[in-house]
């Protein structure tokens, strides 16, 4: 039987626990500010690089799930930082057996997140390229796609989550979406949410746990959840509603 969030505790999980915990982030930036002031070369955010290349116009993003496929409708014009991040990730293949490891539909549909590679190696070389804030230009409402983050500024990283339903209380937050689905709606409402809300808060997966062990954890502990197969850059002549 799903774990009850109710009140109170709904908001709190809604807003502590969408991304990686502020302690991990606190200590990146202690990391950072470290190495700067000993001379030692600081790995540069997402944000910092050449944007020469950085997409303007819509594009789409096939995820093919092991529910079916999700197709997402990028706009770089909602959030340019964060689009260009999130198709460097998929064109490096990061979200590639990723699993859907908090799907929060009870008692009300919330989310359902993932983007915590199962090679933990991989986890951390592209968990610690966070990227700026940006304004929110559209609200979190009902396929609207949205980095998690943690309570920190500029947190956002490889962590996304599609809302399930009038999430518009995180817009004051800094929520700020960045793609929506055009297709497969029905697919991301299947994803498996038994596991309810993860740890230390629930008795889903544990964050710390997908960091340390990846999906070697998770296969062992949580066998049961959802995951993306691949993602991929595609063309809107592939969208089979768009054609």
């Amino acid at each position: 039987m799903l774990r009850q969030l109710t009140g109170a505790v709904f908001a709190a999980a809604a807003l502590a626990l969408l991304g990686c915990s502020s302690a991990d982030n606190l200590a990146n930036a202690k990391d950072r500010q470290a190495a700067s002031e000993s001379g030692t070369p600081v790995k540069l955010t997402a944000d910092e690089k050449p944007a020469a290349a950085a997409p303007t116009d819509p594009f789409y993003i096939k995820l093919e799930t092991s529910k079916g496929d999700i197709y997402l409708e990028v706009h770089p014009e909602w959030a340019p930082i964060g689009a260009a991040h999130f198709k460097e990730l998929v064109d490096n293949k990061f979200y590639d057996d990723c699993r859907f490891f908090r799907v929060l539909r009870d008692p009300k549909p919330f989310m359902a997140q993932v983007g915590m590679n199962g090679d933990p190696k991989v986890h951390a070389e592209w968990g610690e390229k966070t990227i700026k804030d940006e304004p929110v230009k559209r609200s979190n409402k009902r396929g609207f796609v949205t980095y998690a983050k943690s309570g920190l500024p500029n947190s956002r990283s490889t962590q996304f989550f599609i809302n399930y339903g009038d999430n518009s209380f995180l817009d004051g937050d800094g929520f700020s979406p960045f793609a929506v689905v055009v297709e497969g709606m029905s697919v991301a409402d299947s994803l498996y949410a038994d596991y309810g809300e993860g740890a230390p808060n629930g008795r889903g997966p544990s964050q710390d746990g997908i960091r340390t062990k990846g999906n070697e954890y998770l296969n062992e502990r949580f066998p049961k959840l959802d995951y993306i197969k691949t993602a991929r850059v595609v063309d809107k002549s592939e969208v089979p509603s768009l054609k």
